[in-house]
């Protein structure tokens, strides 16, 4: 069975250590059950990304919809920050080096911002909560000195929509998320 926690970091991230079975045949992990996310919805559409050695994706995030990520092939740097105003660990960055070394899954709540840089070619594949709805998709500059990002690729590629991402101070205060309060 896999080991599922939340992050000691970011609250609500769950990470997902999976289990994995091989034989002379090759090996079989499962990465993602929809009970292992008490936060969680239904996920109604899946992604794959496959990126080159040295690309950036992000910083990116929702108000109303979350992510689950698995890198399938190659390493990546993840790294998530926590928009949610009133949130216990507002302002806080995680970062994982996920991948071939380190086969993590992570759930990501809405209002936490994530991107990832390839260390090397990578494929990461994401599944959704809700389905692509371009009003909820806000950005983060990747390079924000509040994020404190260490990206490990020396020389970024990313793309324009990414270059035009404002800088955490910047952001207009109601397009920030609010943390979801619990009892």
């Amino acid at each position: 069975m896999a080991r599922v926690y939340e992050s000691e970091r970011i609250a609500d991230v769950m990470l997902v250590e999976p289990q994995s079975f091989g034989d002379d045949r090759g090996r079989f992990l499962e990465s993602y059950r929809r009970s292992w996310f008490p936060l969680g919805r239904e996920m109604v559409q899946a992604s794959r990304s496959d990126k080159t050695a040295g690309s950036l994706v992000g910083l990116h995030y929702h108000l109303h919809q979350a992510d689950y990520w698995f890198v399938v092939a190659g390493r990546a740097q993840v790294v998530l920050h926590d928009l949610r105003i009133g949130s216990k660990t507002e302002g806080h960055t995680l970062e994982i080096e996920a991948g071939e070394e380190n086969e993590i899954g992570i759930f990501i709540p809405p209002g936490v911002a994530h991107g990832f840089a390839a260390i090397t070619d990578m494929t990461l594949t994401y599944l959704v909560d809700s389905y692509y709805n371009p009003s909820d998709e806000l950005g983060v500059a990747w390079n924000d000195p509040e994020v404190a990002a260490h990206w490990k690729v020396a020389s970024p590629v990313y793309s324009q929509r990414d270059a035009d991402n404002p800088f955490r101070r910047d952001i207009k205060e109601y397009l920030l998320p609010r943390a979801v309060m619990r009892s």
